[in-house]
């Protein structure tokens, strides 16, 4: 077999997978509301936030934040 057959004879047996699920992650950051209305609220959102802070303590691809201007 010549180098140009054989060259073209490798590139047929190549079968490339595609990814079917190609979609872009989105990750909100905002819904246009105010984040706390009252003293309840802050303190319950920046309690959530501590105890995702520490769910999350271990894990390097995990980024938590909080909003506090309310």
């Amino acid at each position: 077999m010549n180098y140009k057959l054989k060259k073209n004879f490798y590139k047929m047996m190549v079968t490339e997978l595609k990814n079917e699920i190609e979609s872009e992650i989105i990750y909100p950051d905002s819904d246009g509301k105010p984040m706390a209305d009252n003293t309840l609220q802050f303190r319950w959102i920046t309690m959530i936030k501590a105890n995702l802070d520490w769910l999350f303590s271990q894990d390097d691809n995990v980024f938590v934040a909080g909003d506090l201007l309310w």
